[in-house]
């Protein structure tokens, strides 16, 4: 029998019921015998290691059993988990790091073939995951002579957060099997959401939850565009909850407006793309009478810009000079680009207002074009209108009820996704300003996008039940 063959028997074991028993106990006895070794260990690098060594086998048997728990774990450890390792390694990296591993390892080694569940979001993620390996190796050549390059480890870590977030989108889509799971991460979230507004404005409360958040885990502006359109959807669409949780609902969806615009209103990666992704969700939720609304809301939407641009022209000025000068850059090699984290080692080359300094665009477009080229941002925006074309088909064909208020979320959170884009490496964090922490914010979109292929999985299989 061959090593190939013997690793698919042990995958097939883990499967049955004896077998997770088996690893309940080795999980148990396993932390009894840590805790006994604790007195013994010479160094907090020993701790780590062995405590990453039990979230490993927990991580396993959570994976084999019950892949949607495990997916549940890995958004608790963005928000408790304060772990961050070299170059900004956080508990959100290793958990889709590690759940992409056993999930492609499963399918490989056990049924031999890939199987994904709706192609044509995954032909444009496989397109944008070849373009970032191309641009990748692009990346080394000396596209601007004068200037050195980012370090391996800075390219190596905007790979991989490129490829981490669309294997985000895969494996909710691919190991969510049913609206079950869906409900508790979606769930799960918006009670982590209720302590964060709590702690925002009860002074006793954040004086004790400040002590288990991680630092820095809600600084993104993705978690203020999914806090504000999944309760949203839920309290409006929803009819399956009873009307106090809906009432509460709106309520929540109250404070967090009052937090993003009041308390942070200087902030407006934290209020404007929120706004946008909750204008979609009521245009959707009203159908047809969403048409008396938009005249009112040009006229609001133009004010808003106009305000927000006039309270920062400076920045406003700066960002569009930035975005000339790393465009200019990026003609070196407009097809692949320059490879990632390369075109900031580039700006000194160019000054921006009389300074020769090193920037970032402050633009996920930019961005993307600059390290990833015309390919990379081809390859982008062609997988969000897919799954904009995903979400669109099943606003009408998912379940009423939480599977349908789902829907009409997600299309305002991709719409408030791809307007914080315009603010910021929101997205696809770079590796020079977000930062590779910044996965924390970014992978809510892709998993609750990759929640559509969930719910696109229950209609097919419903529709083919019924023929």
């Amino acid at each position: 029998m061959n090593l190939l063959s013997k690793i698919e028997q042990w995958f097939v074991r883990l499967q049955q019921p004896q077998w997770r028993t088996r690893l309940m106990w080795l999980l148990v006895i396993g932390t009894m015998t840590a805790a006994a070794l604790l007195p013994a260990l010479a160094s907090y690098t020993h701790l780590l290691y062995l405590l990453v060594l039990l979230v490993g086998l927990a991580g396993m048997m959570l994976v084999t059993q019950w892949p949607g728990l495990a997916l549940s774990g890995i958004l608790l450890g963005i928000y408790f988990v304060s772990y961050i390792g070299p170059g900004g390694v956080n508990a959100a990296i290793l958990g889709v790091a590690g759940v992409t591993a056993f999930w492609l390892a499963e399918m490989v080694i056990r049924t031999h073939r890939l199987e994904i569940v709706e192609h044509r979001t995954a032909r444009a993620l496989l397109l944008f995951f070849a373009s970032a390996l191309l641009s990748f190796i692009a990346g080394q050549l000396p596209w601007h002579p004068l200037a050195r390059h980012a370090p391996l480890a800075a390219q190596g870590g905007g790979l991989i957060i490129s490829l981490l977030s669309g294997f985000a989108f895969l494996i909710m889509g691919n190991l969510v099997q049913n609206l079950r799971w869906l409900k508790w991460f979606t769930w799960l979230f918006l009670l982590i959401g209720v302590l964060y507004v709590a702690a925002r404005l009860v002074p006793a409360v954040a004086n004790v939850l400040r002590n288990y958040f991680a630092p820095g885990a809600f600084q993104g502006s993705l978690f203020f565009v999914w806090i504000l359109v999944i309760p949203l959807s839920q309290a409006l669409l929803n009819r399956d909850l009873h009307l106090v949780w809906r009432v509460a609902l709106f309520g929540f969806v109250l404070s967090v407006l009052y937090i993003s615009i009041i308390q942070a209103g200087s902030w407006k990666s934290g209020y404007i793309p929120p706004l946008v992704g909750a204008t979609v969700v009521v245009l959707v939720a009203l159908k047809k009478k969403a048409i008396y609304l938009l005249s009112l809301l040009a006229v609001a939407g133009y004010l808003l810009m106009r305000d927000a641009i006039a309270s920062d022209e400076y920045s406003a000025f700066t960002r569009l000079e930035a975005w000339r000068i790393v465009s200019v850059l990026t003609l070196k090699n407009p097809v692949l680009g320059l490879g990632f984290g390369n075109y900031y080692f580039y700006t000194p080359l160019t000054d921006i207002n009389g300074w020769r300094v090193n920037f970032s665009s402050h633009s996920q477009y930019i961005d993307l074009f600059a390290q990833t080229g015309i390919l990379g941002m081809a390859s982008f925006l062609w997988f969000f209108g897919e799954v904009a074309g995903l979400g669109w088909r099943l606003r009408s064909t998912a379940p009423q009820g939480f599977a349908h208020a789902y829907v009409i979320g997600a299309l305002g959170g991709l719409a408030g996704t791809l307007v914080a884009g315009l603010f910021a490496d929101w997205v696809v964090p770079f590796v020079y300003n977000i930062g590779m922490d910044g996965f924390r914010s970014s992978v809510l979109s892709w998993f609750f996008l990759g929640g559509l292929v969930v719910i696109y999985r229950i209609t097919r299989q419903t529709r083919d039940a019924g023929r």
